[in-house]
């Protein structure tokens, strides 16, 4: 690989690792996207449409992870990288649009911009780094592996209920599991996940901005039910809990993850296989305040009266996911389990038997209080209070 010449559109060693203004503006399209799921899980709270909504999520979630190492190895500042990713944005959006009816009659439109998305990336990817054939071969085993979805998908689209949803997450669940063994693929076999890849720096800032994204949503779902409150008592309230709880969200991120993504203290390059699980770590977490931002909604709608089991599950589920995320992340980084989390999780399932006896904006206030807890712990005790024995290598 070092003996073939560098394609231009790659990025130069020792170019700079921040992320650009266009990668900034790519992610604002995921305020609307994380809006629109949000609004989906709003409407209704039943399993089927909780699968149904993950399922959408991980399709956009695969977009985005794409378009981050997109600009991670290619250089986001060359003209035809900067298109590349406008166009991915306007599919992005697109996609969003089709959210609340894409298991009903906007299913083609759904699946046409998550395919039109890839196929224009490859477009540019695959002839651009034509001199340069080990680099080429990424780009190609990630198109291989979208030819391999595209079955499922399209079939999706002409089919309804649980036929669609069994097809389409077989579709993403291999889209996203491709990446963890490295797209093998006949001829050019797979991708090393032990190979260098990723920018250590970058990567780790464009996970910081997406769960800020995610955290923008939940501050703008607040501000809405704020504004159609009619300033009534205890919706007021209710408003005032939930941003207490983006609060919590965003100090228990920073506190913990902060210093794990820091450029200080990531390498210079990042391996296949660990920039794969910092994505998927991090998609768990936003799915955790994608969570939470339509549990707030329904709880600033109605703060009093009976909780519906659906509402209980989703007001202590949201921050058990976002725990789950970051104690994944944790132990992808570390090696370690940061048991302060799995307490809260814990801490979290066990206390939800008892919660039909409180009103909705009550058991607002008890997850808040776990969170509160959490953040307490993790501020107060010594780093190894709060983690295992490393474990093994891997």
């Amino acid at each position: 690989m070092t003996s073939s010449p560098l394609p231009r559109i790659l990025r130069r060693p020792g170019a700079p690792e921040f992320p650009t203004f266009l990668e900034l503006f790519f992610d604002l399209v995921f305020i609307f996207m994380f809006s629109r799921l949000s609004a989906g899980l709003v409407h209704d709270l039943s399993a089927r449409n909780a699968a149904q909504t993950a399922v959408l999520l991980l399709a956009a979630w695969w977009v985005w992870v794409l378009t981050a190492w997109l600009t991670d190895l290619f250089n986001p500042r060359l003209p035809l990288i900067q298109a590349t990713v406008l166009v991915v944005m306007f599919g992005t959006l697109l996609m969003a649009v089709a959210v609340p009816r894409a298991f009903g009659t906007h299913a083609w439109l759904f699946v046409a911009a998550y395919f039109a998305i890839h196929l224009a990336r490859d477009s540019v990817l695959i002839p651009g780094t034509r001199v340069n054939r080990p680099i080429q071969a990424r780009s190609i085993r990630v198109f291989f592996w979208f030819g391999v979805t595209v079955g499922p998908w399209v079939a999706g689209v002409f089919v309804d209920g649980t036929a669609r949803l069994v097809l389409w997450s077989i579709a993403v669940a291999v889209d996203l599991g491709s990446a963890r063994i490295g797209w093998p693929t006949p001829g050019l076999g797979r991708t090393e996940l032990a190979s260098q890849i990723f920018t250590g720096a970058h990567l780790s800032e464009r996970h910081r901005q997406i769960f800020i994204i995610s955290l923008g949503e939940l501050i703008l779902a607040i501000g809405m039910g704020l504004a159609a409150s009619g300033f009534e008592a205890g919706r007021v309230v209710a408003c005032t809990i939930a941003f207490a709880n983006a609060l919590l969200l965003f100090h228990i991120y920073f506190h913990r993850i902060r210093q794990l993504l820091a450029p200080t203290a990531v390498s210079t390059v990042e391996r296949v296989r660990s920039g794969t699980a910092t994505s998927y770590t991090h998609l768990v977490m936003v799915a955790g305040v994608v969570v939470i931002s339509a549990s707030d909604s329904l709880v600033i709608d109605r703060p009093f009266g009976e909780a519906p089991s659906g509402w209980i599950v989703a007001i202590l589920g949201g921050p058990a996911l976002f725990l789950l995320g970051g104690c994944l992340f944790d132990f992808v980084v570390t090696s370690r389990i940061l048991w302060s989390r799995v307490v809260g999780m814990v801490v979290l399932g066990a206390v939800g038997p008892a919660m039909p006896l409180l009103p909705p904006l009550a058991i607002m206030i008890v997850a808040n209080l776990v969170l509160l807890l959490t953040l307490i712990v993790e501020t107060a005790a010594p780093r190894s209070r709060l983690t295992s024995a490393p474990m093994p290598a891997r």
